[in-house]
C-alpha cells in the first residue's frame, strides 16, 4: 500500500488486532472510507430505524470501512446512550461485511467511557479524535493516546488536526503501543505526512482526513498515503465511489471533471456557513430522502441548518455532481 522505512511490528499485536488491522488496510485500498451521518427526529431524539435504513444505502456503495459517530457523525453532540445506539445500529447493518470503526474523544477518561460503550456495541476499532479545547505538549499528547489505548483492547487510530499535530518520534512512539494501529490527518500539511510516514513501520496505517479529502488525494498519495475519507460519501456514495475509481485507475481527465464540476464548487459552498462541514453534508442527505429511503432529519445545536439559498446551490451542484458521476 506504501513504501516506508520503518519495519513490521505487526508480529507484536494481539491476533484480533492484527485481523482488524489487516481487514482496514484492505479495505482503505480498495475503496473510500464512509463517514456516515448521525440521523435525528423531529425532536432530536437519535432515529435508529431512520439510521438503519440509512447506513444500508452507504454500506451497499461498498465502502472500504464504516466509521460510526465521528465528527460527520456529530459524535460531539451525542451522549453515551445515543453513542452506543449509534454505532452498535451500524455494527448490526454492516454484519461483519466491512469494519465498523468507532469515535472517542473528550478527556482521557471521557474517552475511555466512549471506547468501553463501543466495545460493547460490537465496533472493531475505535478512531481517537482530538481531546477536548487542551493543546498539549507531545509527552502529553503522547500519554493520552496511549492512556486511552491501555482502556480498551480496540485497536485504535489515533486523529490529528487542530491542536493537536505529532511529530516522526511521537508517531514511531505511539506505533510501539500493540493496538495504535494508525493515523488520520486533518492538517494537510505534507511535508509533515511525508516525515510521519518516513518514521512508522511499514503496517502502521495512515490516511487522509483532510475536510473534503478529494482536493487533496493526489498530492497524499504521492507521499504514499493513497486513503483517504469522504464527507461526500455521507450524502452521495455514487458521487464519492466515482471519484475513488477514477483516481486509482489514473484517469485524470476523470478526476478533473468531478473536480472542476463538483468537488471545487462543493469546497466553495461549504466555506460560506460556519460548520458547514457537517450541516450542509446533513441538508445535502436529505434532499436524497426519496432515493435513500430514509430522511436523516437536522443537526443538533450548537449547529445550524445551511440558508435557503445555500441549499438551492447545494441542490445544483448534487445534481450536477451525479451526472458526471454517470
Amino acid at each position: 500500500m506504501r513504501a516506508a522505512a520503518g519495519t513490521l511490528r505487526s508480529e507484536s499485536r494481539p491476533d484480533h488486532v492484527r485481523e482488524v488491522a489487516e481487514r482496514l488496510a484492505d479495505g482503505m485500498e480498495r475503496a473510500v472510507l464512509a463517514f456516515p451521518l448521525t440521523p435525528f427526529d423531529a425532536e432530536g431524539g437519535f432515529a435508529e430505524g431512520v439510521s438503519a435504513a440509512y447506513l444500508d444505502h452507504q454500506i451497499a456503495s461498498g465502502p472500504g470501512a464504516v466509521f460510526a459517530a465521528c465528527g460527520t457523525g456529530e459524535f460531539f453532540s451525542l451522549g453515551l446512550d445515543d453513542y452506543e445506539a449509534a454505532v452498535r445500529t451500524a455494527v448490526q447493518r454492516a454484519a461483519g461485511r466491512v469494519p465498523v470503526v468507532a469515535g472517542a474523544g473528550y478527556g482521557m477518561r471521557l474517552a475511555a467511557d466512549f471506547a468501553a460503550a463501543a466495545e460493547r456495541a460490537g465496533a472493531d476499532a475505535l478512531l481517537l479524535l482530538p481531546p477536548y479545547l487542551m493543546k498539549g505538549p507531545q509527552s502529553g499528547l503522547v500519554e493520552h493516546t496511549r492512556a486511552v489505548a491501555a482502556a480498551t483492547r480496540l485497536p485504535l487510530i489515533a486523529y490529528q488536526r487542530n491542536q493537536v499535530a505529532f511529530t516522526p518520534q511521537s508517531v514511531a512512539e505511539l506505533a510501539e503501543v500493540p493496538n495504535i494501529i494508525g493515523l488520520k490527518d486533518g492538517h494537510g500539511d505534507l511535508d509533515r505526512m511525508q516525515r510521519l510516514v518516513r518514521a512508522a513501520p511499514d503496517d502502521f496505517l495512515f490516511f487522509n482526513g483532510v475536510p473534503t479529502a478529494e482536493l487533496q488525494a493526489r498530492a497524499y498519495s504521492a507521499t504514499g498515503i493513497p486513503a483517504y475519507s469522504s464527507a461526500v460519501h455521507a450524502f452521495a456514495p455514487e458521487i464519492a465511489t466515482a471519484f475513488f475509481r477514477a483516481l486509482a485507475a489514473g484517469d485524470t481527465a476523470a478526476v478533473d471533471r468531478l473536480l472542476d464540476g463538483f468537488f471545487i464548487p462543493w469546497v466553495s459552498l461549504r466555506d460560506k456557513g460556519t460548520g458547514y462541514a457537517v450541516s450542509l453534508v446533513k441538508a445535502a442527505c436529505r434532499l436524497r430522502a426519496a432515493e435513500i429511503g430514509a430522511d436523516v432529519g437536522p443537526v443538533r445545536a450548537p449547529l445550524a441548518e445551511p440558508a435557503p439559498e445555500h441549499l438551492d446551490e447545494a441542490e445544483r451542484l448534487l445534481a450536477a455532481g451525479l451526472g458526471l458521476a454517470g
